[in-house]
């Protein structure tokens, strides 16, 4: 006759796998809610791409002058998503946004600004109708008071 038949798991090692799952969420959990913030920030991003088209539109047709503070054709005060707030431009085509609806980082601003070399600002009164050389997004020197762990890669100076 045998003596013991195994009828499952023991408490130390039931008590081993919640520690490791555990362990494991400990790890996870702050990685989704960082990856989940970003993926919302993406859409701030699209609204600086935006109106990227309509200032680099501005720099390379050149035209009569510059067009000023907010009047570049993209800017809107009202909310034009669930976590853009506001879209305003500055008088050399600086896209400032503010980002909603996102607990701590509602009211922080993401910056995009327009080059004329890889890392000189356009000015209107010298670059306008040479065109835009690039862009320089989310850099805390133009403005961006976002923390740049929530910015997308291609956002991140």
């Amino acid at each position: 006759m045998r003596g013991r038949l195994a009828r499952g798991f023991t408490l130390v090692e039931l008590m081993i796998v919640v520690a490791i799952i555990g362990i494991l969420a400990l790890v996870a959990i702050p990685s989704y809610q960082a990856y989940t913030t970003r993926a919302k920030i993406s859409e701030v991003i699209l609204g600086l791409s935006a109106c990227r088209g309509a200032v680099t539109e501005v720099y390379q047709g050149g035209g009569s002058g510059a067009p000023g503070a907010n009047n570049w054709g993209c800017e809107s005060a009202a909310a034009t998503s669930n976590y853009v707030a506001s879209v305003v431009t500055t008088a050399n085509g600086m896209i400032v946004i503010t980002v909603q609806n996102l607990g701590a980082l509602s009211g922080q601003v993401v910056t995009m600004t327009p080059l004329s070399s890889a890392s000189a600002a356009a000015d209107v009164s010298t670059d306008i109708g040479k065109g835009v050389y690039g862009w320089r997004c989310g850099a805390s020197t133009d403005g961006t008071t976002l923390n740049s762990k929530y910015l997308p890669g291609s956002c991140r100076s």
